[in-house]
């Protein structure tokens, strides 16, 4: 009798679990809408940490009805791809560079121009003022909505013997990212470009294949590229932001104050995503410095020597916004 009674108390308690679980499923329905977000770096990145922070804000605000899934490591496609993706729907969100965006508005060639801004305070103030969002605003004919601006740091120029200056650089063969303007830039600063795979650079480095590379502080350090070319010149040549984007087809299938929690909880990752930039950046530059990297910081002269030398480049790939780059040249001055 005892066991019978322990046996129905069991199947009691069971059958409370499972009108728990069935109450507690009905208390929290599916999502209404289901997005998916492309991010071609790793989970640890700074873009993609603020991705999953974005997709949690979203949730948040639309008490569950919009879920957002980052997908990343390029799982969805590389960006020029995913970005087409994205044109028609089959994408709903994405991060993705500025350089990316030049063949869908050319108006974006400005914002990869080298020597743009002073520094990085410079940058800030212009894209989170009118003209960024004249900017995010640009893509729309290519049925793409711009919601806010990530960080993607500022590149440098990296080198195997010491670099003080412009001088230093003329003559010196130099990496760079398979991109014309990139290869023009470094032909007007007086150096030889050279195209090489990015899994090539270091023993390229050792070897003194190439005299220099140029990239970001993180990448440098990952790399490993100090051990070889210990010495960094920070002229901040190039600030390429980068850009999160909505699907206009999306945007359409949305109730419209959805979209403006999607524009508001994409402007608050982006000030997230910046400061785990700063941190990122930060911590990379130390770990180089403690072993045994050189920078060098230009003067203010010698920086515009930089500037002034890259006009070519401004007339050749944005000859139709020159007075828009010097607006925003002379701009916080």
């Amino acid at each position: 009798m005892k066991r019978k009674w322990m046996l129905a108390g069991a199947a009691m308690l069971l059958a409370a679990a499972l009108a728990a679980g069935l109450l507690g499923s009905r208390a929290a329905p599916a999502p209404g809408y289901l997005l998916r977000y492309a991010e071609n770096q790793p989970d640890d990145y700074p873009t993609t940490q603020s991705a999953y922070y974005f997709a949690d804000l979203v949730s948040e605000r639309t008490g569950g009805d919009v879920k957002i899934t980052v997908y990343a490591n390029g799982t969805l496609g590389d960006e020029s791809s995913v970005i087409r993706q994205v044109q028609f729907g089959g994408i709903d969100l994405a991060r993705v560079s500025i350089a990316q965006l030049v063949v869908h508005a050319e108006i974006m060639s400005v914002l990869t121009m080298p020597y743009l801004y002073r520094d990085n305070a410079h940058m800030w103030s212009v894209l989170e003022g009118s003209t960024g969002d004249r900017f995010l605003a640009e893509i729309a004919p290519a049925g793409l909505i711009g919601l806010s601006w990530y960080d993607a740091g500022e590149r440098h120029f990296y080198t195997r013997t010491p670099i003080t200056g412009l001088d230093d650089l003329r003559g010196m063969t130099i990496r760079v990212q398979e991109a014309d303007y990139m290869s023009d830039m470094v032909r007007a600063l007086g150096a030889l470009p050279r195209s090489i795979p990015y899994s090539e650079v270091y023993s390229s480095l050792s070897t003194g294949a190439v005299d220099g590379a140029e990239n970001n502080w993180p990448s440098y350090e990952a790399t490993q590229h100090y051990r070889a070319a210990p010495y960094m010149l920070l002229d901040g040549h190039v600030r390429i932001p980068e850009m999160q984007i909505l699907s206009a087809e999306t945007a359409a299938a949305l109730p419209d104050e959805y979209v403006e929690i999607i524009r508001e909880c994409a402007r608050e990752s982006a000030l997230y995503e910046r400061q785990l930039w700063a941190e990122r950046e930060q911590e990379s530059r130390q770990k180089c410095l403690s072993r045994g990297v050189t920078e060098t910081v230009l003067s203010d002269a010698e920086r515009e020597r930089f500037r002034a030398a890259c006009q070519p480049i401004y007339e050749k790939y944005a000859a139709d916004y020159l007075d828009l780059i010097a607006e925003i040249q002379a701009s916080g001055e």
